[in-house]
């Protein structure tokens, strides 16, 4: 899916390093134009299409696109994209990147499950009454089935990675609204006992993250506070492009059923043309694409990417964002002949 500025100049930086000349296998990609000027072309029928397409293989990769702010413009594609693959929690890890000093200590992965749908976003919002008597309300809903599926991607997350399921919604203040998330994540807590479980008020989790360095954590969160808490965990680590956006669906056992990756950065409309952009976040969301293709050649190509990555980085090949000087294509390049050399290396001594 492409996007706009910035964001499609990184789309076409992940896609070198999807080539089949470095990963060693096609990949049969269709193609959907997500910029503003198409959008409003087709009045949006570019982004169902693409959804429906997603639905149909079970994969996307999306650059960022930009959002009009204006009222009555085509708005969010993400919007529609999550409602229409029925997506239910986006996951974004915050990892430390070798070479860059983390912020307050952090070194362990902190990954933030984040409930894709509903609660601030779509919320019906009206006023009533004039001058400083005027009154603003807003209707936000969450229903348990979303609920349900941030806390099970949650556990299962947290044990597969070994870490502590921390934090959570303010279900003190809350506890019919906020509390739902808080009630699955206890129900979720006796299923899976071998979990780590220290459930924390969002309050709490902001300030304790700050003073955590030792252990790996998940972090279940509503819409808004997954939305913010997300961008302040990658930048704890040194750059918010420094980690890929995964968005999932799920089939009626929880398992995953559509993948979409992206950046969660925008389109950084200040660096569009000027080859300054730090592609990593979107290198990565191509990378964990490859994850959840179920083949063995495709699993190796993405734990190459990844290791790429951050090996490109330790050797202090990095873009200004980092302290480096590097631009995008050079990150790139250095990624793609590290790829190439360990795919040949693994291929070359399978068997050993």
């Amino acid at each position: 899916m492409k996007g706009d500025q910035t964001g499609q100049e990184l789309l076409e930086e992940a896609l070198r390093v999807l080539d089949p000349n470095v990963i060693g296998f096609e990949i049969d990609f269709q193609t959907f134009d997500l910029s503003l000027e198409h959008r409003r072309k087709t009045n949006n029928q570019v982004v169902y299409e693409a959804a429906q397409a997603m639905k149909r293989t079970g994969f996307g990769l999306k650059a960022a696109t930009i959002t009009p702010e204006e009222k009555g413009d085509v708005g969010s594609p993400n919007a529609i994209l999550r409602k229409e693959i029925d997506g239910k929690v986006i996951i974004r890890t915050g990892r430390r990147i070798p070479g860059v000093r983390p912020v307050a200590g952090t070194f362990a992965p902190i990954s933030v499950i984040r409930m894709a749908v509903g609660d601030a976003y779509g919320a019906k919002e009206w006023r009533d009454g004039e001058g400083l008597d005027e009154i603003a309300y807003r209707t936000e809903t969450i229903d348990r089935k979303t609920c349900r599926a941030v806390a099970e991607f949650a556990f299962r997350h947290a044990k597969k990675t070994n870490a502590k399921v921390f934090g959570g919604p303010k279900y003190t203040v809350s506890p019919v609204y906020e509390g739902m998330l808080k009630e699955e994540m206890d129900l979720a807590s006796q299923k899976y006992p071998e979990v780590r479980y220290e459930p924390q008020l969002i309050d709490a989790t902001y300030a304790l993250l700050i003073n955590n360095s030792g252990d790996p954590l998940v972090i279940p969160a509503l819409n808004r506070d997954g939305d913010c808490l997300s961008d302040m965990v990658l930048q704890l680590f040194g750059s918010i492009a420094g980690s890929e956006s995964i968005l999932m669906s799920f089939d009626d056992e929880f398992n995953p059923q559509v993948i979409m990756a992206e950046a969660p950065h925008g389109t950084a409309p200040s660096l569009f043309g000027k080859n300054v952009a730090n592609p990593m976040a979107m290198i990565l969301a191509a990378a964990s694409l490859l994850t959840y293709f179920g083949d063995a050649k495709a699993s190796a190509a993405s734990r190459a990417i990844y290791e790429s990555v951050i090996e490109t980085v330790r050797e202090g090949v990095r873009t200004s964002d980092l302290g480096g000087s590097s631009t995008t294509s050079e990150f790139t390049n250095e990624v793609i002949s590290k790829v190439q050399t360990k795919l040949e290396v693994w291929t070359t001594l399978q068997g050993f």
